[in-house]
Protein backbone atom coordinates (compact mmCIF):
# COMPACT_ATOMS: atom_id res chain seq x y z
CA UNK A 1 0.00 0.00 0.00
CA UNK A 2 2.69 2.54 1.19
CA UNK A 3 4.95 1.57 -1.97
CA UNK A 4 1.88 1.88 -4.42
CA UNK A 5 1.13 5.04 -2.66
CA UNK A 6 4.51 6.70 -2.99
CA UNK A 7 4.55 5.33 -6.52
CA UNK A 8 1.34 7.43 -7.18
CA UNK A 9 3.00 10.44 -5.80
CA UNK A 10 5.87 10.47 -8.00
CA UNK A 11 4.05 9.76 -11.02
CA UNK A 12 1.87 12.78 -9.84
CA UNK A 13 4.77 15.12 -9.11
CA UNK A 14 6.62 13.69 -12.91
CA UNK A 15 3.31 14.85 -14.40
CA UNK A 16 3.31 18.07 -13.16
CA UNK A 17 6.65 18.90 -13.91
CA UNK A 18 6.13 17.91 -17.59
CA UNK A 19 3.40 20.15 -17.81
CA UNK A 20 5.65 22.90 -16.12
CA UNK A 21 8.38 22.47 -18.53
CA UNK A 22 6.40 22.02 -21.94
CA UNK A 23 3.06 22.68 -21.26
CA UNK A 24 1.78 25.87 -23.67
CA UNK A 25 -0.08 27.25 -20.67
CA UNK A 26 2.02 26.61 -17.96
CA UNK A 27 3.10 29.24 -15.77
CA UNK A 28 5.09 27.13 -13.20
CA UNK A 29 8.67 29.12 -13.80
CA UNK A 30 7.43 32.43 -14.98
CA UNK A 31 4.41 34.31 -16.34
CA UNK A 32 3.61 33.16 -20.30
CA UNK A 33 1.37 33.07 -22.71
CA UNK A 34 0.41 30.96 -25.73
CA UNK A 35 -2.78 33.19 -27.28
CA UNK A 36 -3.86 36.51 -27.46
CA UNK A 37 -7.16 38.08 -27.63
CA UNK A 38 -10.29 36.23 -29.22
CA UNK A 39 -11.96 39.45 -29.15
CA UNK A 40 -11.06 40.47 -33.23
CA UNK A 41 -10.13 38.33 -35.84
CA UNK A 42 -6.49 38.54 -36.02
CA UNK A 43 -3.74 36.14 -35.40
CA UNK A 44 0.10 36.47 -34.79
CA UNK A 45 3.06 34.69 -36.59
CA UNK A 46 6.17 34.32 -34.75
CA UNK A 47 9.45 33.19 -36.20
CA UNK A 48 12.18 31.59 -34.04
CA UNK A 49 15.76 31.02 -34.02
CA UNK A 50 17.42 33.53 -36.60
CA UNK A 51 17.99 35.64 -37.82
CA UNK A 52 19.30 33.41 -41.31
CA UNK A 53 20.40 34.03 -44.58
CA UNK A 54 17.23 33.77 -46.18
CA UNK A 55 15.59 35.98 -43.75
CA UNK A 56 15.89 38.71 -46.53
CA UNK A 57 13.49 36.52 -48.53
CA UNK A 58 10.90 36.00 -45.74
CA UNK A 59 10.70 39.17 -45.25
CA UNK A 60 9.71 39.94 -48.62
CA UNK A 61 6.88 37.39 -48.57
CA UNK A 62 5.49 39.33 -45.27
CA UNK A 63 5.73 43.02 -47.10
CA UNK A 64 3.85 41.74 -50.13
CA UNK A 65 0.87 40.88 -48.09
CA UNK A 66 1.35 43.84 -45.65
CA UNK A 67 2.29 41.59 -42.65
CA UNK A 68 3.71 42.35 -39.63
CA UNK A 69 5.26 39.29 -37.52
CA UNK A 70 7.02 38.43 -34.03
CA UNK A 71 10.60 37.42 -34.40
CA UNK A 72 12.30 35.50 -32.07
CA UNK A 73 16.10 36.12 -32.32
CA UNK A 74 19.16 34.47 -30.86
CA UNK A 75 22.00 36.64 -29.75
CA UNK A 76 24.94 34.63 -31.71
CA UNK A 77 22.89 34.96 -34.83
CA UNK A 78 22.47 38.99 -34.15
CA UNK A 79 25.80 39.19 -33.77
CA UNK A 80 26.20 36.85 -37.21
CA UNK A 81 24.20 38.61 -39.13
CA UNK A 82 23.63 42.33 -37.86
CA UNK A 83 22.41 43.84 -41.02
CA UNK A 84 19.55 40.85 -41.42
CA UNK A 85 18.48 41.53 -37.62
CA UNK A 86 18.34 45.26 -38.36
CA UNK A 87 16.60 44.68 -41.48
CA UNK A 88 13.85 42.94 -39.03
CA UNK A 89 13.36 46.01 -37.04
CA UNK A 90 13.04 48.52 -40.06
CA UNK A 91 10.58 46.72 -41.32
CA UNK A 92 8.51 46.79 -38.41
CA UNK A 93 8.44 43.53 -37.12
CA UNK A 94 8.21 42.76 -33.15
CA UNK A 95 12.05 41.57 -32.21
CA UNK A 96 11.42 38.62 -29.08
CA UNK A 97 14.60 37.55 -27.27
CA UNK A 98 15.32 33.60 -27.72
CA UNK A 99 18.39 32.93 -25.41
CA UNK A 100 21.68 33.67 -27.03
CA UNK A 101 22.78 30.18 -28.33
CA UNK A 102 19.45 28.32 -28.17
CA UNK A 103 20.47 25.60 -25.84
CA UNK A 104 17.96 23.54 -23.83
CA UNK A 105 17.40 24.88 -20.36
CA UNK A 106 16.09 22.03 -18.69
CA UNK A 107 19.13 20.50 -16.12
CA UNK A 108 20.77 24.40 -16.20
CA UNK A 109 21.41 26.70 -13.01
CA UNK A 110 20.13 29.92 -12.55
CA UNK A 111 23.16 31.89 -13.39
CA UNK A 112 23.58 29.50 -17.21
CA UNK A 113 19.73 30.74 -18.13
CA UNK A 114 20.52 34.29 -16.84
CA UNK A 115 23.47 34.61 -19.00
CA UNK A 116 21.66 33.46 -22.08
CA UNK A 117 19.30 35.60 -21.41
CA UNK A 118 20.88 38.70 -20.82
CA UNK A 119 23.71 38.19 -23.52
CA UNK A 120 20.89 37.71 -26.12
CA UNK A 121 18.45 40.90 -24.70
CA UNK A 122 22.31 43.08 -24.93
CA UNK A 123 22.85 42.16 -28.22
CA UNK A 124 19.68 42.88 -29.78
CA UNK A 125 19.35 45.87 -27.98
CA UNK A 126 23.04 46.87 -29.26
CA UNK A 127 22.21 46.21 -33.17
CA UNK A 128 18.89 46.63 -33.28
CA UNK A 129 18.32 49.29 -30.97
CA UNK A 130 15.01 47.38 -29.71
CA UNK A 131 14.97 46.38 -26.09
CA UNK A 132 13.12 42.73 -26.42
CA UNK A 133 9.70 42.32 -24.55
CA UNK A 134 9.02 38.96 -24.86
CA UNK A 135 11.00 35.83 -24.22
CA UNK A 136 10.45 32.51 -26.22
CA UNK A 137 12.15 29.35 -24.72
CA UNK A 138 14.57 27.12 -27.26
CA UNK A 139 12.00 24.16 -27.80
CA UNK A 140 9.58 25.52 -25.70
CA UNK A 141 11.14 24.08 -22.46
CA UNK A 142 11.00 26.33 -19.38
CA UNK A 143 12.72 25.83 -16.67
CA UNK A 144 14.00 26.57 -12.59
CA UNK A 145 15.64 30.40 -12.73
CA UNK A 146 13.66 32.03 -15.84
CA UNK A 147 10.90 34.17 -13.29
CA UNK A 148 13.94 36.01 -11.56
CA UNK A 149 15.44 36.76 -14.86
CA UNK A 150 12.17 37.67 -16.81
CA UNK A 151 11.27 40.06 -13.98
CA UNK A 152 14.63 41.74 -14.25
CA UNK A 153 14.60 42.09 -17.66
CA UNK A 154 10.78 42.82 -18.27
CA UNK A 155 10.14 39.57 -20.46
CA UNK A 156 6.98 38.12 -20.88
CA UNK A 157 7.07 34.71 -21.94
CA UNK A 158 5.69 33.55 -24.72
CA UNK A 159 4.46 29.93 -26.09
CA UNK A 160 2.12 29.35 -29.42
CA UNK A 161 -1.26 28.19 -30.12
CA UNK A 162 0.55 26.01 -32.77
CA UNK A 163 3.66 24.68 -34.21
CA UNK A 164 4.36 24.17 -37.90
CA UNK A 165 6.58 21.83 -37.40
CA UNK A 166 8.27 23.49 -40.51
CA UNK A 167 11.90 21.49 -39.44
CA UNK A 168 10.30 18.35 -40.48
CA UNK A 169 6.72 18.44 -43.01
CA UNK A 170 6.84 19.63 -46.55
CA UNK A 171 5.27 22.86 -47.31
CA UNK A 172 1.66 22.33 -48.50
CA UNK A 173 1.22 20.14 -44.82
CA UNK A 174 2.56 22.82 -42.70
CA UNK A 175 0.07 25.24 -44.47
CA UNK A 176 -2.54 23.19 -44.37
CA UNK A 177 -2.42 22.65 -40.50
CA UNK A 178 -1.90 26.32 -39.47
CA UNK A 179 -5.03 26.85 -41.66
CA UNK A 180 -7.00 24.28 -39.50
CA UNK A 181 -6.01 25.73 -36.50
CA UNK A 182 -6.98 29.40 -37.54
CA UNK A 183 -8.96 31.01 -35.04
CA UNK A 184 -8.92 34.66 -33.04
CA UNK A 185 -5.93 35.10 -31.27
CA UNK A 186 -4.19 32.31 -32.63
CA UNK A 187 0.05 32.51 -31.76
CA UNK A 188 1.62 30.66 -35.03
CA UNK A 189 5.11 29.12 -34.22
CA UNK A 190 7.72 28.74 -37.25
CA UNK A 191 11.27 29.07 -37.93
CA UNK A 192 13.47 31.57 -39.56
CA UNK A 193 16.61 29.41 -38.68
CA UNK A 194 17.33 26.11 -37.55
CA UNK A 195 19.38 26.34 -34.29
CA UNK A 196 22.91 27.14 -34.45
CA UNK A 197 22.93 26.19 -38.67
CA UNK A 198 24.76 28.45 -40.88
CA UNK A 199 23.07 28.80 -43.70
CA UNK A 200 19.88 26.85 -42.93
CA UNK A 201 17.49 25.62 -45.84
CA UNK A 202 13.98 27.74 -44.44
CA UNK A 203 12.58 26.81 -48.20
CA UNK A 204 9.10 24.91 -46.40
CA UNK A 205 9.27 28.04 -43.89
CA UNK A 206 9.03 30.81 -46.98
CA UNK A 207 6.55 29.03 -49.04
CA UNK A 208 4.45 27.82 -46.30
CA UNK A 209 3.78 31.53 -45.39
CA UNK A 210 3.44 31.98 -49.20
CA UNK A 211 0.28 29.50 -49.41
CA UNK A 212 -1.10 30.46 -45.78
CA UNK A 213 -1.23 34.10 -45.68
CA UNK A 214 -3.49 34.52 -48.68
CA UNK A 215 -5.73 31.62 -47.48
CA UNK A 216 -6.34 33.30 -43.98
CA UNK A 217 -7.08 36.87 -45.36
CA UNK A 218 -9.70 35.43 -47.93
CA UNK A 219 -11.00 34.17 -44.14
CA UNK A 220 -10.92 37.68 -42.80
CA UNK A 221 -8.02 37.64 -40.54
CA UNK A 222 -5.43 39.99 -40.12
CA UNK A 223 -2.14 39.55 -38.99
CA UNK A 224 -0.51 41.57 -36.02
CA UNK A 225 2.84 41.49 -33.82
CA UNK A 226 2.61 39.13 -30.55
CA UNK A 227 2.36 42.41 -28.20
CA UNK A 228 -0.93 43.49 -30.63
CA UNK A 229 -2.36 40.61 -30.17
CA UNK A 230 -2.63 40.13 -26.40
CA UNK A 231 -4.04 43.80 -26.35
CA UNK A 232 -7.87 42.91 -25.97
CA UNK A 233 -8.46 46.16 -27.94
CA UNK A 234 -6.67 48.14 -30.67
Amino acid sequence: MLLEAAGGLIGSAAGVMAYGVRGRSSTLFAPSVYHGSAGRNAIAITFDDGPSESTALLLRVLAEYGVTATFFQCGVHVRRLPDAAREVAAKGHEIGNHTDSHPHLYFKSAAFISREIERAQESIHQITERRPQLFRAPYGVRWFGLRPVQHRLNLLGVMWTAIGRDWKWPSDRVADFLARQARNGAIFCLHDGRGLTAKPDIGVTIEAVRQLIPRLLERGFQFETVSQILCPTK
